[in-house]
């Protein structure tokens, strides 16, 4: 069993995996292709908080994407404080043992990205991913902030 860190020393790199074992590197995408929701950890006022969300990535694993209400505590949040954490594990494929279970936790600065064309691709990858959040993304007016996640793998 491997346990963090397994992707560091942190890198000034662009893309943090990239110089990294091939192996863990397709494993970690491999994770996150199979796993749609992840937990995003965030914090406010002294206290740490975990929010369910599905997210998007992109294939050289530099960035996630996930959508969220600005009338939620997480965007209030996001907005006091963009370091953030978001954890992707497969625990419910092995609901009997826990030593077999794979998670990575994905550290970096969340970033609302504004509507227009980054907002458009990084949207497109999310409902391509998840197509029942299509609806809550294009209802205007917009209910929802884009955030990308610059990620660092641990």
């Amino acid at each position: 069993m491997l346990d963090e860190p397994i992707l560091c020393p942190k890198t000034d790199d662009a893309n943090p995996v990239s110089n990294q074992n091939p192996s863990i590197r397709e494993d970690i995408h491999g994770l996150l292709r199979q796993e749609p929701f992840g937990v995003l950890c965030t914090q406010g006022e002294g206290q740490p908080y975990g929010s369910v969300v599905a997210y998007a990535f992109t294939q050289d694993l530099s960035a996630l994407f996930f959508a969220t209400s600005t009338a939620t505590r997480k965007y209030c949040l996001l907005s006091a404080c963009n370091q953030v954490a978001m954890v992707v594990d497969n625990r419910d494929r092995f609901p009997n043992d826990l030593m077999s279970t794979s998670a990575v936790t994905i550290t970096g600065r969340a970033n609302q990205v504004k509507v227009g064309p980054d907002f458009e691709r990084w949207a497109h990858l999310l409902t391509e991913r998840h197509p029942y959040l299509e609806s809550f993304i294009e209802s205007p007016p917009l209910p929802f902030s884009g955030s990308k996640l610059s990620a660092t793998y641990t």
